[in-house]
């Protein structure tokens, strides 16, 4: 249902996105040097926008409004990341082309955005899955692998025996089990297909990576210097990357040397268990002649993910290389093939997980670290066992389970450094030393440097992405397509139940080998779509371009993108490979810049009723029914005042009606004052009341600490208001144009105005607001007769000197105290509030103090005419904190204007007579209790 409007936001909004179009201006010309890029994550394209959406691109359109009324060249862009799996599943269930169910879910989605008023530079519009833009990845795909960082080798891939085909992660669904409708979608190995609920399994084939380990060590150093990214991203980065220094061992099997990795070779003594990921190659020789022992394994198998207690005993035994013990030999679902070796020494005693597993499988818990303490106290480790001195060069921690500096393992491991114990001839040696010495003893020990982070799988086995354009021939192998044969297009789609779609199209598979001229099939893989989103941001800059993917200079001049917002689920992917991606294009010689953002925001969530917003669970907000009911603007506002960029918030009816409801009354007070201006200029009587009108003996109008204070407030706001927007502080930047509004309403409620005063106010106040609400900016600035469009106009300055905040802050502390005041004695009808500032020599101590270093009685002492006020000045002296001294303060001049200019708040509050005086003319017993930024207040009861 349409509500009653007090302006109609249809019309408002459609007229101005008009002129916006037609002035041209949010473009872009391909001559601006260094712009500021503003830049949110271009989005899949699903056919409606969400708020998640809403809230993304409304913050890089604030943000690039503000920039362009702040006289910057804006770079404000979007694209579509639009090739993927969802596309292709959604055109198989509605018996339709990937491609046109693509472009309608754009062309949906680009009206929105336009209706929204989303300020952006449509002429550099890109979509991934159009041939102008895949012949680049292709492009590049070439120039990584002639560099050798891209290359064909045996990965492990989700395989459906029933579809006989590979499967993407994506396409992976749910529990073993479950039918994909009742799965939710997590994705992984340890589920079933999405096409036919057939559990998958792992194989190896062969796929194409992209080698950005070799980029591990020069990423992850680079993590410290992204001064402008969260830190928890960075942490989630580091953490990726998983650089760890530490050694690695064999420890024999009767299957042959076992290789592990470990960051604790120091307590290699305490290995009473060795444990195999369940896709190990030596567990596939344990259980190849054992049924039983097989199917179990499996089963830990379909449900690895790295955590877990759960394991099955093989029956064998591995043999320890320090100790020479044998230890039982596990599948254990917590170890992982992909990380480190797959195979690890359980250490209970020193490991948190190992120690898990111990406790349920029965497995000796044995100590062989103990804090640096428990030995040096009294030569003792923690059981009892004599050790001796404690040598070595390394730093015990104490840290990790030690408390008083003795552990008990069997209740928790200790996972700290320490001294060693119950290790032999290296009882006594730190951590540190006990693990280089293990290396240079052992033979099959040696340091090493591992990581986490693994070569990035690019190979899909589906039709709707970037085909990788490599012939395989016969006799030449694989062969790179010439770059002017490229773009490599896809062909006709052909919905196919099991398998690769591009499998099945012969005219796309059999070709000529590019070397040779004989017969070879085509790459039937296509590219990872965040090969797509790699390097999207380069693209803007030349768009159009036909000889290659970006303009170098451009590009090096225009990047790195200035703000970059989106979501922290993509920390470690889309962030991660674009990060590899510049330096790759760098170290090529294609481009003059490492990083591809500088500061980077991530977005809270919308919620509803504490929930995230969600399609299946029925608890959405649709943009399109805001838009209808509301408009743009109010959505706009309520989204930005109601929290900060990075905080989740509840979208709520309520706050959307104060929005609105805000948004009227600025439009009625804007056109109030283009009224009352234009019948003032229609007589010179009313001329003449606009200017002078009745003053109640407080001075003329223009003249009067009312008029001077609005002046002041509305520099203030400009002041505040600007350091938030810098600061990406939207709804600190909202909360004080709003505040401002609702000040010029006080002001001309009082009345009377002053007319330059008010409406200097009045435009300030819409220009704070452009950027989150530009069409009822844009309408009040043509209402007040502003020159062109607010979208365009210079950002506002103060007019006056600095020290708003302090200023503000002294207003506020004194109503405060006031109100205190009256709450302690209990008056309720005061006469009359007097207010002394404090006298010039307590302002003239206050500052010798703050230079004193440190002491401050004699600072002060040492003037000869604060001397002779003696005990007085002693005193005060002696009373200023650091806090204090450290602050901000304002001259006895600058307080007693400041609390002038604003009594007729503390006079409309109270109700009450409000008398501002200097201490020269006050009485000498209150003006003696005024400090600096703290006046003496005197209230007298009626």
């Amino acid at each position: 249902m349409q509500h009653e409007h007090a302006y109609d936001h249809a019309a408002i909004e459609s007229r101005w996105q008009a002129r916006w179009a037609d002035a041209d201006v949010y473009r872009m010309p391909d001559n601006a040097t260094d712009p500021a890029y503003v830049l949110s994550m271009f989005p899949y394209p699903s056919g409606d926008l969400h708020m998640g959406h809403v809230r993304n691109y409304t913050i890089t359109d604030a943000y690039a409004r503000y920039q362009r009324m702040c006289g910057e060249q804006v770079l404000h862009p979007m694209g579509w990341d639009s090739f993927g799996l969802p596309a292709e599943n959604a055109a198989i269930e509605r018996e339709t082309h990937p491609r046109e169910w693509t472009l309608d879910c754009i062309d949906t989605m680009r009206d929105q955005m336009q209706r929204m008023g989303f300020g952006i530079d449509w002429e550099r519009e890109i979509t991934t899955c159009e041939p102008e833009y895949y012949r680049w990845n292709q492009w590049l795909f070439k120039r990584f692998h002639e560099a050798g960082l891209a290359e064909r080798k045996g990965g492990e891939v989700n395989w459906c025996r029933s579809c006989e085909t590979v499967l993407a992660d994506e396409q992976v669904e749910g529990e073993a089990g479950e039918t994909p409708e009742e799965s939710h979608g997590d994705g992984g190995a340890a589920g079933v297909c999405w096409r036919c609920g057939t559990p998958v399994e792992t194989r190896t084939l062969d796929q194409w990576f992209l080698r950005i380990t070799e980029y591990a060590d020069e990423l992850l150093d680079a993590i410290d210097d992204l001064e402008g990214w969260p830190e928890n991203v960075k942490g989630m980065q580091r953490n990726w990357i998983g650089r760890q220094k530490g050694a690695t061992v064999e420890f024999d099997t009767a299957y042959g040397p076992v290789e592990v990795f470990t960051t604790r070779l120091d307590t290699l003594y305490g290995a009473t268990f060795f444990a195999l990921a369940p896709n190990h190659g030596v567990t596939r020789e344990i259980v190849a002649d054992d049924p039983d022992l097989a199917a179990a394994v499996d089963d830990l198998d379909s449900a690895a993910d790295g955590e877990g207690k759960r394991g099955v005993f093989t029956g064998e035994h591995a043999i320890n290389p320090a100790t020479g013990e044998k230890i039982p030999i596990y599948v254990a679902e917590f170890v992982l093939a992909d990380v480190g070796t797959g195979a690890l020494m359980g250490v209970p005693g020193h490991d948190e997980r190992d120690h898990e597993f111990a406790v349920e499988h029965d497995i000796e818990i044995r100590q062989v670290v103990a804090p640096a303490e428990a030995v040096a106290g009294d030569g003792a480790d923690a059981n009892g066992d004599e050790t001796g001195g404690v040598e070595g060069d390394g730093e015990a921690d104490d840290t990790g389970g030690a408390d008083g500096g003795r552990v008990d393992v069997r209740e928790a491991a200790y996972t700290a450094d320490g001294v060693l114990v119950n290790s032999g001839e290296y009882d006594g040696l730190s951590s540190a030393a006990a693990r280089d010495r293990l290396v240079e003893n052992l033979d099959s020990a040696a340091h090493e440097v591992q990581y986490r982070l693994r070569d990035w799988l690019i190979s899909r086995q589906r039709y709707w992405g970037t085909p990788i354009p490599v012939v395989h021939c016969p006799d030449c192998g694989p062969v790179l397509v010439p770059d002017e044969e490229l773009p490599v297009e896809l062909p006709e789609f052909v919905p196919t139940p099991t398998g690769n779609p591009l499998e099945e199209v012969e005219s796309f598979v059999h070709t000529e080998c590019p070397d040779c001229g004989a017969p070879a099939h085509r790459e039937t893989d296509t590219m990872d779509t965040f090969v797509d989103s790699s390097w999207y941001f380069l693209r803007f800059v030349s768009p159009h371009s036909e000889d290659a993917p970006f303009d170098t200079e451009r590009a090096t001049d225009w990047l790195p993108v200035d703000r970059y917002v989106g979501g922290v689920e993509h920390a470690v992917m889309h962030l991660l490979y674009a990060r590899f991606f510049m330096r790759v294009l760098d170290d090529l010689g294609l481009l003059g810049v490492e990083e591809p953002f500088e500061r980077l925001t991530n977005h809270g969530m919308v919620l509803l009723d504490d929930a995230k917003m969600s399609k299946s669970k029925g608890n959405v907000v649709s943009p399109e029914e805001i838009l209808e009911q509301y408009g743009a603007d109010t959505a706009r506002l309520f989204m930005m005042g109601v929290a900060g960029p990075e905080t989740e918030f509840n979208w709520t009816e309520r706050g959307v009606r104060s929005s609105h409801a805000f948004l009227e009354r600025l439009l009625e007070t804007a056109r109030g004052s283009a009224s009352e201006a234009t019948e003032a200029r229609g007589t010179d009587e009313a001329s003449e009341e606009s200017t002078t009108g009745e003053t109640n003996g407080t001075g003329e109008v223009g003249e009067r600490p009312i008029d001077e204070y609005v002046a002041r407030e509305t520099d203030a706001a400009v002041a505040a208001a600007t350091a938030d927007y810098e600061a990406f502080r939207f709804d600190d930047a909202l909360r004080e144009a709003r505040s401002l509004v609702s000040l010029l309403g006080r002001y001309r409620d009082r009345g009377p105005t002053d007319h330059d005063v008010f409406e200097r106010g009045l435009r300030t106040a819409i220009e704070l607001l452009a950027p989150v609400v530009p069409h009822v900016a844009e309408e009040c600035w043509d209402v007040l007769g502003g020159d062109g469009l607010v979208a365009a106009a210079d950002w506002p300055t103060p007019t006056g000197d600095a020290a708003y905040e302090a200023e503000r802050r002294l207003v506020e502390n004194t109503r405060e105290d006031v109100r205190h005041i009256l709450d302690v004695a209990g008056i309720d009808d005061p006469e009359t509030i007097e207010v002394v500032v404090a006298p010039d020599w307590k302002h003239r101590a206050l500052e010798l103090a703050s230079e004193g270093d440190g002491d401050a009685v004699g600072a002060v002492m040492a003037d000869p005419e604060l001397r002779e006020r003696g005990e007085a000045a002693a005193e005060f002296a002696k009373s200023l904190d650091a806090s204090y001294l450290s602050g901000e303060h304002l001259s006895p001049d600058r307080e007693f204007e400041a609390l002038s200019r604003a009594a007729w708040l503390v006079r409309e509050e109270f109700d009450t007579d409000v008398r501002v005086e200097r201490a020269a003319d006050a009485d000498e017993e209150l003006a003696g209790r005024a400090r600096p930024d703290r006046p003496a207040i005197e209230i007298y009861e009626a």
